[in-house]
């Protein structure tokens, strides 16, 4: 390892390669079990679990670009999507109930008879960011299900649960509940040289181990560093947008001003991911990039990840021009 980027005992588990090392491997299931427990209602915990293929299989190439960070079944039957979210985008709750409607579709039986009885599907986000309309609001945990108008539950089978992050604050010393000392790791573990007594219990002690980087091949230790290049550049380029808007915002005052400003940073933000990715661009497919939306360029940036090489970015550009 070349030293530049990990000078830490133990991963970032908001890292993409971090977050799969944790939570998404057969011989650590116990510990996503364990953490899903402690954030599902009680009568919906489950017991075991089996991973499913991450990659939907739609009808369409745009559906097949909807990749899970993690896809999981219960013993029972319950669906699980759970994803990281590293950064704030537009339409986030949109995206999260249109990925909810995969695991509801692929359960409907092949063949003219089906009496439409679906397992429970979640839903579950882990945010590294505050949702703007629950600022100002202490809660970090919300669990969303439909209710008609006098708030009674509708249907009980289908569920968002998004975890903010950035709102939990209590220190180590702090610490309460097995709750409290998840939502700690996730925030601190890179900042520990080693395991606290007060985590020092069996499924923590797990996590520790198996996140530990002088236990990784070299392979494993040059995937981390990618994964966590890649937060990085886009916790910077995330910072900058925010810095770029305000002071824009400040000096020209008009929401027009930050609207066009809020899309060139866009733009800088696409482009500069892609090309981490797989080097130059075409001057065609910069030319469609500047041409997408506010909107688009935001989709663009959450599904980027999910290309293989540039042809997938090329075929993901045609699906917006015909559109």
């Amino acid at each position: 390892m070349n030293g530049r980027l990990v000078t830490d005992r133990y991963i970032n588990p908001l890292t993409d390669f971090g977050f799969k090392r944790i939570f998404g491997t057969e011989p650590n299931k116990a510990l996503l079990i364990d953490f899903l427990n402690v954030i599902l209602p009680k009568k919906h915990r489950i017991s075991d679990l089996s991973y499913r293929n991450n990659e939907n299989v739609g009808n369409n190439a745009l559906d097949r670009k909807a990749i899970f960070d993690l896809y999981c079944q219960s013993e029972k039957g319950d669906r699980f999507i759970v994803e990281i979210q590293k950064a704030k985008q537009n339409f986030f709750k949109d995206r999260s109930l249109y990925y909810s409607t995969f695991p509801i579709q692929e359960q409907a039986l092949k063949g003219n008879f089906w009496n439409y009885h679906l397992s429970p599907v979640y839903t579950v986000g882990i945010l590294d960011f505050v949702f703007d309309d629950h600022k100002d609001d202490e809660t970090l945990l919300h669990t969303v299900e439909l209710k008609d108008q006098q708030c009674n539950v509708f249907y009980d089978k289908l569920k968002f649960i998004y975890l903010e992050l950035p709102k939990f604050q209590k220190p180590l010393e702090a610490l309460e509940s097995h709750f409290d000392k998840w939502l700690y790791l996730l925030r601190h573990l890179p900042d520990l040289d080693d395991p606290p007594e007060l985590l020092q219990e069996s499924t923590f002690m797990q996590l520790f181990e198996i996140a530990e980087i002088a236990n990784f091949s070299p392979a494993e230790q040059g995937a981390y560093e990618d994964s966590l290049k890649y937060y990085r550049d886009l916790n910077n380029v995330v910072d900058t947008s925010r810095q770029e808007g305000r002071e824009e915002g400040r000096e020209e005052g008009r929401e027009e001003g930050r609207e066009e400003g809020r899309e060139e940073e866009a733009i800088r933000i696409a482009i500069r991911l892609i090309k981490n990715r797989f080097g130059q661009l075409s001057p065609g497919a910069i030319s469609s990039i500047q041409s997408l939306s506010i909107e688009e360029l935001e989709a663009l940036i959450d599904v980027q990840t999910s290309f293989g090489n540039l042809d997938d970015l090329d075929v993901w550009l045609a699906e917006r021009r015909v559109g």
